[in-house]
């Protein structure tokens, strides 16, 4: 069974830059770990405080081994302190979920997984 975790964060709406490098940090971070980032989504219209994450794994199996992995980057652990630093991350939530393969990934144009 395909897993995703969504994680949800309410930031700080005067701090989206250092946000936005923390999630671009993670766009290297988690493929190198295991993880398949779809994707980091700050706000654009309607609430200007919460943004998205969304990491998709094959199993849990490929979910914890990805976290054993995460505790050993150094890019990771500098990543963690930023935010630390910064505090830009006022909350943050995680949703776990199964992926529905017939609709996960779906390419606009041909109707098949991208």
């Amino acid at each position: 069974m395909r897993i995703a975790c969504m994680i949800r964060y309410r930031i700080d709406p005067f701090q989206l830059d250092a946000f936005r490098r923390y999630a671009e940090a993670w766009g290297r971070i988690i493929p190198r770990c295991g993880g398949d980032l779809v994707g980091y989504f700050l706000p654009h219209e309607g609430s200007n405080d919460i943004a998205w994450g969304l990491i998709a794994f094959d199993s849990l199996a490929d979910y914890e081994a990805y976290r054993a992995r995460l505790k050993t980057d150094a890019e990771g652990r500098e990543n963690f302190a930023f935010a630390r630093e910064h505090r830009f991350i006022l909350r943050e939530e995680r949703s776990w979920t199964e992926i529905v393969d017939g609709a996960f990934r779906m390419s606009a144009t041909m109707g098949v997984p991208a």
